[in-house]
C-alpha cells in the first residue's frame, strides 16, 4: 500500500512541475522521449546489428578471390562506406535535438516573461505573488532544456566517437592483402 501512495506522491509532483513550466516543457519532454528514444536505438544497434553487419561484409569480401585490382579495392570501400552509414545513421538527427532543447528552454522563458509581463499589465503593480507563477514558467524550461541537452550531449559524441571507431575496425577487419594466400604460406 504504501508503494502506491509513493507512486501517487510521483506522478503529482512531476505534474506540477510540468504545470509550473508551463507549455513549452512538454514540448522539451517529447524532444527528450524521442532523443533518447534514438539513443538507445542507436546503443541497440552497436550491441546487436553490428557485429552481424561486420561479419557479412568480411565474409563478402573474403568470398572474393581477387583482392588486389582497382575494381576490388572500389568493392572494399563501399562494403566499409555502406558500415559507416549505418553507423552514422541518426547522428545528424540526434545532434539536432540536442541543439534544441536549449532554444526551446529560451523560447519557454520568453513565454514565462510574458506572463509576467501581462500580470504587471492587469493588475497594475509589481504583486510579487502573482509574477511567481510566471516567473517559474520562465526559468524551469530553461534548466530542463539545458539538463535535456547536457544529457544528449554527452551520448552523441560517445556515440560519434564509436562510429568512427568502429568504422575504422571494419575497415581492418576487411584487408586488401590475400589472406588465404598468407596463411597457406
Amino acid at each position: 500500500m504504501n508503494i502506491k501512495y509513493a507512486l501517487i506522491g510521483i506522478l503529482e509532483s512531476i505534474r506540477d512541475f510540468m504545470e509550473a513550466g508551463g507549455p513549452v516543457l512538454w514540448i522539451i519532454l517529447a524532444t527528450a522521449f524521442m532523443m533518447w528514444i534514438l539513443i538507445i536505438e542507436r546503443y541497440w544497434f552497436l550491441r546487436l546489428t553490428y557485429p552481424r553487419l561486420v561479419k557479412d561484409a568480411v565474409a563478402q569480401w573474403n568470398q572474393r578471390s581477387d583482392h588486389h585490382s582497382w575494381y576490388a579495392h572500389r568493392i572494399r570501400d563501399e562494403l566499409i562506406s555502406r558500415i559507416s552509414a549505418q553507423l552514422h545513421r541518426g547522428l545528424i538527427l540526434l545532434n539536432t535535438l540536442v541543439a534544441l532543447c536549449p532554444l526551446m528552454g529560451l523560447l519557454g522563458t520568453v513565454f514565462g516573461m510574458v506572463q509576467v509581463f501581462d500580470i504587471m499589465a492587469i493588475t497594475g503593480s509589481g504583486n510579487a505573488r502573482l509574477m511567481a507563477s510566471g516567473i517559474s514558467m520562465a526559468t524551469i524550461p530553461t534548466m530542463a532544456g539545458m539538463v535535456v541537452a547536457l544529457s544528449g550531449l554527452y551520448f552523441s559524441a560517445r556515440l560519434k566517437f564509436h562510429a568512427d571507431y568502429l568504422t575504422q575496425i571494419a575497415a581492418d577487419n576487411i584487408q586488401i592483402s590475400d589472406t588465404k594466400a598468407v596463411r597457406d604460406q
